[in-house]
């Protein structure tokens, strides 16, 4: 199993942003970029996620009710996915995945394949990848905007977004940026994955998040 060793961050570097600045920071950058890629790493297996009526349903146990409001916004992904071609950007993710899959991560696999199917490049990696990093912690989430701007989402322990450190120094987000690509390269595209390893699978039970 091929082993990618991530770097780390120098201490005491870094904005913290509580959850609205972040959000609100995030959206300005990322509408602003112009002919730039964004990058994101996602680690953790389980998130609590507002604002989303898919996850709600999912959250209620009613599976038919989450994949059908998945579904729902395909034409939103189409356009938000024509606006980022018209900024000439390209929005990439790396998805670490474990088996076996939590509820979240088979539901969020049927949004990744969805946002895939819309022009959006998602790969996932297996955890053993990463292991060799992940001794003391696991890898942070992690989001590089058009190259120039590094977040690091911060959840509680109950996967619940509580904000982000933003960094900017270049240095920092030039190593992180270099490895999300390298993760990305050693990945197996989220469609392929899904067809063998998604979908296939009975509805998740809640209770085993």
């Amino acid at each position: 199993m091929r082993d990618l060793r991530a770097p780390t961050f120098p201490p005491g570097q870094g904005e913290r942003l509580v959850r609205d600045v972040y959000k609100r920071d995030f959206r300005e950058r990322y509408e602003a970029i112009r002919h730039a890629d964004s990058w994101k790493l996602e680690r953790r297996q389980h998130f609590e996620e507002k604002g989303s009526p898919s996850r709600d349903a999912l959250s209620r146990g009613d599976w038919a009710e989450a994949l059908r409001l998945i579904d729902a916004r395909r034409e939103d992904l189409i356009a938000s996915a024509l606006d980022d071609e018209r900024r000439g950007s390209r929005f990439h993710r790396v998805r670490v995945v474990e088996k076996p899959l939590t509820p979240y991560l088979q539901w969020e696999l049927h949004s990744l394949r969805q946002r895939a199917e819309c022009d959006e490049r998602i790969r996932t990696v297996d955890a053993e990848m990463v292991a060799a990093s992940e001794s003391e912690k696991i890898l942070p989430e992690l989001v590089v905007l058009g190259g120039h701007t590094l977040y690091e989402v911060l959840y509680t322990e109950s996967g619940e977004s509580c904000g982000a450190v933003r960094h900017t120094a270049p240095d920092v987000v030039g190593i992180w940026e270099g490895y999300i690509k390298e993760l990305y390269r050693a990945g197996e595209d989220v469609e392929t994955y899904f067809a063998r390893e998604v979908a296939h699978l009975p509805p998740p039970t809640m209770n085993a998040e």
